[in-house]
């Protein structure tokens, strides 16, 4: 992995009130979407290859990059009409990247969603079935065997450690 400059250092509050202030945002804004789209990406391969560990690693970086994206992005947009008559091209380039950075921000949190639901299926099923086989079999008064009740089961603790 190559040495990149902090993200910090990668975004300035000062307002933008020429030209050239604006070309270095919007540089500054392709350096840090750069980094975020990398993270995205690997963020996404290790959550569908089922390594979590590893996606959760990625969760400081992700922050820290999402937090300068933002301060940034907030800088172009204030000073829209700099950009717009002095360089426009540049942001057109951005917008359209913009369109591209969503598509990929979707996959990555529909990778998300779906882990998160299959997770959840999994503890839902085990708890059902611990459940199931704590409660005793009995039957009801139309001789069917009766459900767990939901207050008879026991609750269910999840390390999240392992």
């Amino acid at each position: 992995m190559t040495q990149q400059a902090p993200i910090a250092a990668m975004t300035k509050s000062v307002p933008i009130s020429n030209a050239d202030e604006a070309a270095s945002a919007i540089g500054r804004l392709n350096a840090i979407m750069d980094r975020l789209e990398t993270t995205l990406v690997e963020e996404t391969a290790h959550v569908r290859g089922g390594r979590l560990r590893d996606a959760v690693a990625l969760d400081a970086e992700k922050l820290e990059l999402s937090r300068a994206y933002t301060a940034e992005s907030e800088r172009v947009r204030a000073a829209k009409a700099i950009c717009l008559a002095t360089l426009p091209e540049a942001l057109a380039r951005l917008q359209a990247r913009h369109d591209t950075f969503r598509n990929l921000l979707q996959t990555n949190l529909t990778v998300l969603a779906t882990a998160h639901a299959v997770s959840e299926g999994i503890v839902r099923g085990v708890s059902g079935e611990l459940a199931r086989k704590q409660t005793p079999s009995t039957y009801g008064a139309n001789g069917r065997t009766t459900p767990p009740s939901v207050k008879a089961s026991q609750p269910l603790a999840v390390s999240r450690a392992l």
